[in-house]
C-alpha cells in the first residue's frame, strides 16, 4: 500500500515516534506497511475497529496476557512468538481449540522500526504456524523514557469440544500428575541472556504452543483429563500450589521424576534460583484420573513437545493444601508458593 504514502516507511534506519500513535497519516502507514503486510488476512484486511467471524458449537474459551519481558530477544524466541504462545496456551489448557488473536501495542518513542518489524515478523510466523490468525489490534506511543521499547498484550479466543470439562478444581484425591518434560528453561534463557552467562550448551527458551499437544491428550482421553496449566511465571512450584487451592486438594511430588536439565541446573546454583520456582512457555501440567495416566503419558510422549513427559505425582487429601515433594534423599520437604519475585519481567 505505498503508493498512497508519500515516501515508504523507513524499516531499515526509521524508529517510531509519537506521530504513529496519533491517529493520522503516519499511524495509517505503520499499520498498513508493518502490521497488516506481515498479518495479513481476511479479517484484518477489512480495516475494521474489530473482527466479525462465525465460530464452531461449542463454549467459547478466551484468555489476555500482557507481554513485559526483558530483554526483547532472547534465545529461543522473542516477545513477538512469546505474545503469541502465550496467550495461545492459555487457551488451550481449557481444553479449547484456539481460533482466533487480537494484539495491542505499546510502542515507546524511538524504538527502531528495524526491531519492531523482527517482532511483527516473528509474531505473524508464530500465529500462522499455529492456525490462529491474528485479526484485530490497536497501537500506541508513548513519550520516550515511559515504556521499554514495546509492550504487547494479546487475546485468544477458542472453542472447547463437547464432553470436555477441564478445569482447574477438577483435582481429586487419586489422580496423577504429569509433566509434559523439563523445567526452567524458559526462565533460565532469560536471565543467562540478561547476566551474559557463557555455558558449554546454550540455554535456550522453551516457548512454544501447546495447543497441538493438548488437542492430542483430549483425543485420547478427554473424560479422564482433569486439570491442565501451563507452568509459567513461578514455575511448576505456582502451578501446583494454584490447582491445589483450587481444588482443596494437597499433592505429593517425586523429586527423581521432575526432569531438570544440567545446563539449567547448574545457571539455578550459580544465580541461586531453584528450579521449581523458574519460569516455563513451552511445558504444561496435566492432573487425570490415575488409570488413564499411562495412555495419556504415552500421547504426550508421541507430541514433539511432550517427549521427556513424565509423571512426578499424585493428588492427595489435605485439608491445608500444602504440596509435598520426596526428596532425593527420600525425606519430604513442603513445595510452597514463591515469596516476592524471583525473576522479573519474565514473559
Amino acid at each position: 500500500m505505498s503508493e498512497r504514502y508519500a515516501t515508504p516507511l523507513n524499516l531499515k534506519s526509521g524508529h517510531v515516534d509519537l506521530s504513529h500513535g496519533s491517529g493520522g497519516r503516519a499511524m495509517a502507514q505503520l499499520i498498513d506497511e508493518l502490521f497488516i503486510k506481515h498479518f495479513d488476512n481476511d479479517l484484518l484486511r477489512q480495516h475494521n475497529d474489530q473482527a466479525l467471524f462465525n465460530v464452531p458449537a461449542g463454549r467459547l474459551a478466551i484468555s489476555t496476557d500482557g507481554h513485559v519481558i526483558s530483554p526483547l530477544f532472547f534465545p529461543g524466541g522473542d516477545i513477538g512468538s512469546l505474545a503469541v504462545h502465550g496467550t495461545l496456551n492459555d487457551v488451550a489448557m481449557s481444553g479449547a481449540k484456539p481460533l482466533y488473536l487480537a494484539a495491542g501495542f505499546i510502542l515507546e518513542e524511538g524504538l527502531p522500526l528495524a526491531d519492531l518489524e523482527r517482532i511483527v515478523i516473528s509474531m505473524a510466523a508464530a500465529a500462522k504456524a499455529a492456525g490462529t490468525p491474528i485479526v484485530t489490534g490497536d497501537t500506541k506511543v508513548v513519550e520516550r523514557g515511559k515504556g521499554d521499547g514495546v509492550f504487547i498484550t494479546t487475546t485468544g479466543v477458542g472453542v472447547v469440544p463437547e464432553g470436555v470439562n477441564i478445569s482447574g478444581d477438577q483435582a481429586r484425591p487419586g489422580h496423577a500428575i504429569l509433566v509434559s518434560g523439563s523445567i526452567g528453561d524458559h526462565g533460565v534463557a532469560i536471565m543467562a541472556s540478561r547476566e551474559n552467562l557463557q555455558f558449554q550448551t546454550s540455554i535456550v527458551s522453551d516457548s512454544a504452543a501447546l495447543h497441538g499437544l493438548v488437542a492430542d491428550l483430549v483425543a485420547t482421553a478427554p473424560s479422564a483429563l482433569r486439570c491442565l496449566r501451563d507452568p509459567t511465571r513461578g514455575g511448576l512450584a505456582t502451578a501446583l500450589n494454584e490447582l491445589a487451592k483450587q481444588s482443596c486438594v494437597g499433592m505429593v511430588i517425586d523429586e527423581a521424576k521432575i526432569l531438570v536439565k544440567a545446563e539449567v541446573k547448574a545457571a539455578c546454583e550459580i544465580l541461586g534460583l531453584d528450579p521449581l520456582y523458574v519460569a516455563n512457555e513451552g511445558k504444561l501440567v496435566c492432573i487425570c484420573d490415575a488409570d488413564a495416566a499411562e495412555e495419556l503419558l504415552a500421547a504426550m510422549r508421541r507430541h514433539p513437545l511432550g517427549r521427556d513427559a513424565a509423571i512426578i505425582g499424585q493428588v492427595i487429601e489435605d485439608p491445608h493444601g500444602f504440596v509435598q515433594m520426596t526428596t532425593a534423599f527420600g525425606g519430604r520437604r513442603i513445595v510452597d508458593w514463591p515469596v516476592g519475585e524471583q525473576l522479573p519481567r519474565i514473559c
